[in-house]
């Protein structure tokens, strides 16, 4: 089961083959990741020392790349959530897609960063307090970017994550 430790950052990137209880694994801590080892193998009818060895397994094997908190951006007064399409000028495109995605990456607006395909190149999603914030994200922090042609922004009515998501009323 174990194989040889692979960096979860390499290029190599390989299908993990996942049996049963390692999908079960995963479909309950995309729910619930602050699960104690305790309950897990409990939820999953297991041993705790077997669930640990899975669990470990998985992040070695780079399935599981870390843990992340859910963070309310309403309470932290930044209630007002967008996503901005960014299509960037011809070019030199790898030079301006690298230091467009480490510039804005950094920016205590921006809650994600997606490079796609498509029309737009980069979807900046931005946690803001006010819509004039949005604008000036936009145009402080984009449109001023030599290397952007042009911005696309929609407001985000509800926000729902993977298993977490709540129906819509």
């Amino acid at each position: 089961m174990d194989g040889p430790r692979r960096d979860p950052r390499s290029k190599d990137v390989r299908t993990e083959r996942l049996d049963d209880l390692d999908a079960r694994i995963l479909a309950i801590l995309e729910r619930e990741g602050r699960i104690t080892n305790a309950d897990l193998a409990a939820a999953l009818d297991i041993a705790p020392s077997t669930a640990h060895a899975r669990m470990r397994s998985l992040v070695e094997r780079g399935v599981i790349t870390g843990f992340h908190a859910s963070v309310d951006q309403e309470r932290l007064g930044r209630g007002l959530q967008a996503m901005v399409g960014v299509t960037l000028r011809p070019g030199s495109r790898h030079d301006s897609i690298v230091a467009f995605a480490d510039e804005v990456r950094r920016l205590p607006q921006v809650v994600q960063l997606f490079f796609i395909g498509g029309g737009d190149d980069f979807l900046v999603h931005i946690a803001v307090e006010r819509a004039s914030d949005v604008r000036q994200f936009v145009v402080d922090h984009l449109s001023a970017q030599p290397s952007v042609a042009t911005t696309r922004t929609s407001i985000i009515f509800e926000y729902h994550r993977n298993a977490v998501a709540a129906p819509f009323r």
